[in-house]
């Protein structure tokens, strides 16, 4: 594997695992949205803290947009994809799950808008309801990612401050990404009934 480094449109610069392989069956991607819990086991040999590379979908979830990235199944690049300009989750999760199927996305990556000291806001508990929905319908793994302040580097960073076509709500996206694949924390299994009353609650019962 070449040691030099992708550079994607967004700036985000992402240098090769040196232990990863397209051959290593821990890092081939599937062509379905089931999660393989082989894959959430790393040999004691890597560090706990860095997630095993593997195509994702990062979320930053907005009340009217969500911002969307992905990274190639090695995670060395990362590209923010169009934003989705929400309507009622029924109605979006075709679009999501066509994505990902495109994709071959194993795994889901959501931002939490956390406050200055580590704390839960509104919106965080928005973006969890959402997050656990949509890995429950999605059948995919999950990791939640401290979006703190985000928005405002993603803007500082592409001159995209103010923007509200979904250019920065990816682009916020896309530092997410780059932030899970650099810290973790390791993607998860979720047990989740997306038919319960707590998960309509992600979109307001919508």
């Amino acid at each position: 594997m070449s040691n030099c480094c992708s550079v994607e449109a967004c700036g985000v610069v992402r240098r090769p695992h040196a232990t990863c392989s397209s051959a290593d069956p821990l890092t081939r991607c599937s062509d379905d949205f089931g999660p393989r819990d082989d894959r959430f086991h790393r040999p004691p040999s890597v560090a706990a803290e860095v997630p095993w590379p593997c195509s994702v979908l990062s979320l930053d979830v907005g009340r009217r947009r969500i911002g969307l990235a992905g990274c190639d199944p090695l995670g060395i690049t990362v590209t923010p994809l169009p934003a989705l300009h929400r309507g009622k989750f029924e109605s979006d999760l075709p679009f999501l799950q066509r994505l990902c199927l495109d994709r071959r996305v194993e795994g889901l990556v959501v931002g939490l808008p956390l406050d200055s000291a580590g704390s839960a806001t509104a919106q965080a508990d928005h973006c969890r309801r959402y997050g656990l929905r949509l890995a429950g319908a999605l059948q995919l793994p999950l990791a939640w990612v401290n979006e703190h302040s985000s928005t405002w580097a993603a803007g500082e960073r592409h001159g995209l401050a103010g923007d509200r076509s979904g250019r920065l709500d990816s682009a916020a996206a896309a530092l997410l990404l780059e932030q899970w694949l650099q810290e973790g924390p390791e993607l998860k299994p979720v047990q989740f009934h997306g038919g319960s009353a707590s998960a309509r609650e992600a979109d307001g019962g919508s």
